[in-house]
């Protein structure tokens, strides 16, 4: 051995005994075997859970079982479209969530859409909780560590207790004394008829009133719900700049998403938008043409972990920060997991002041103070209490009409 070479194995011995390298976790060898499919007693707002009143927050809730022993939870979708994917699943490797988001997102001969993409979203959950769990790892530690210490929230809908009738500048004083970052505020205009010349100066005002609640440096924002035609909001958001919100949600309808192009011009209040969207496709127009400040990416709608990730990635090269759609508890557990190991700015929504439990679930999301905690429990730290579950469908055999091809080296192309 020359001097070369022992300086070089003598350093590589020194850095062994000082930074010893684990042993590696090996995934088990598994297949799925069963999918099981339960309505919850109630929907992400809490109401009695009939018809599902908010399609896009359902909180359905699937179980995908392995012959290893392993299971995971998801949350989302309808029965009709999730009869079609869960059938694709039954006797493939649950470990393969790329090819199997593919699988399910391009199968039939329409790709999904937005409604079963929430359905494939509540899959892929469980598919990378099950995943997390065989490696006995939380979740954020697949998707790249810990890049933040916790999630800030803003607060949707927050109330003082026993002071229903308090006003919006008392309710955003509150909301920053109860640890929250931002205070939201909506149309809370009762009845089916929205007069635009009475409601732009009325918002105007609850805005006015939100910022002095929160004081000269505390966060608050509007979600115009899409109420508003493009020259009203405009009118609004430019009436509104001076109180420097946190963002402006939902200017207008997201059918025609080249409106923003126009928006934007002439704007120039943060815009926040995407809660009724799905997949990276659906995102790609708003991102690329920098016509965006926030996007309001959520799980399940966008197509789960697998998807949420890539348009992360997406806004992350144009500085595009995160504000994920309130949805149901597994899905936001799922989604801290997500924004834990992301750089971007990221701000998580909590409705009904985090005051809201889960009966059914044993375990959730981890809130405390206007913050989601980053827990350390196995997959997206979720456990549900199947008793008090009503389970709608069950899924053991496969189902996959059209065929399935590969290109050579093996990788998903359609048929």
């Amino acid at each position: 051995m020359d001097r070369r070479q022992f300086i070089m194995a003598a350093a590589g011995a020194i850095g062994a005994a000082a930074f010893p390298i684990p042993a590696l976790a090996a995934l088990p060898k598994a297949k799925i075997t069963r999918i099981r499919y339960f309505r919850t007693p109630t929907d992400a707002a809490g109401r009695p859970n009939v018809h599902q009143p908010t399609f896009n927050q359902s909180t359905h809730i699937v179980q995908i079982e392995t012959d290893a022993g392993i299971t995971g939870l998801g949350e989302g979708g309808a029965p009709d479209v999730m009869e079609q994917l869960a059938g694709q699943l039954i006797g493939e490797d649950p470990f393969r969530t790329e090819r199997l988001w593919q699988t399910m997102h391009r199968a039939y001969f329409y790709p999904a859409g937005r409604e079963k993409t929430h359905a494939l979203g509540a899959l892929d959950m469980a598919l990378w909780d099950i995943k997390a769990k065989a490696l006995g790892v939380p979740l954020y530690q697949l998707l790249g560590g810990k890049s933040r210490n916790h999630i800030e929230c803003y607060a949707t809908g927050f109330s003082i207790p026993g002071q229903p009738g308090a006003s919006n500048k008392d309710r955003a004083r509150a909301c920053m004394e109860a640890g929250f970052h931002t205070y939201r505020i909506h149309d809370p205009a009762a009845g089916p008829v929205f007069d635009r010349f009475e409601q732009v100066p009325r918002m105007a005002n609850l805005c006015r009133e939100a910022r002095e609640g929160c004081g000269r440096d505390g966060g608050w924002a509007i979600d115009f719900h899409g109420e508003f035609d493009q020259n009203d909001a405009i009118a609004l958001a430019n009436m509104i700049e001076p109180l420097r919100p946190y963002f402006v949600e939902d200017l207008v309808r997201s059918d025609n998403l080249d409106t923003y192009k126009l928006i934007r011009e002439k704007v120039n209040v943060p815009i926040a938008v995407g809660e009724v969207l799905g997949n990276k496709w659906d995102w790609a127009h708003l991102i690329e043409g920098d016509l965006i400040d926030y996007g309001r990416v959520t799980i399940p709608n966008v197509g789960g972990v697998t998807e949420y990730m890539k348009i992360a990635a997406m806004c992350e090269t144009h500085h595009i920060g995160m504000i994920p759609h309130f949805t149901g508890p597994i899905a936001t557990a799922t989604l801290v997991h997500c924004n834990a190991a992301l750089s971007v700015p990221a701000l998580m929504e909590m409705s009904a002041a985090g005051r809201r439990g889960w009966p059914y679930l044993k375990s959730y999301y981890d809130f405390d103070k206007g913050r989601m905690l980053i827990n350390d429990r196995p997959g997206h730290g979720c456990e549900a209490d199947f008793t008090k579950l009503e389970m709608m469908a069950e899924y053991k055999e496969r189902y996959a009409p059209i065929p399935v091809r590969e290109r050579t080296d093996g990788s998903y192309t359609n048929w």
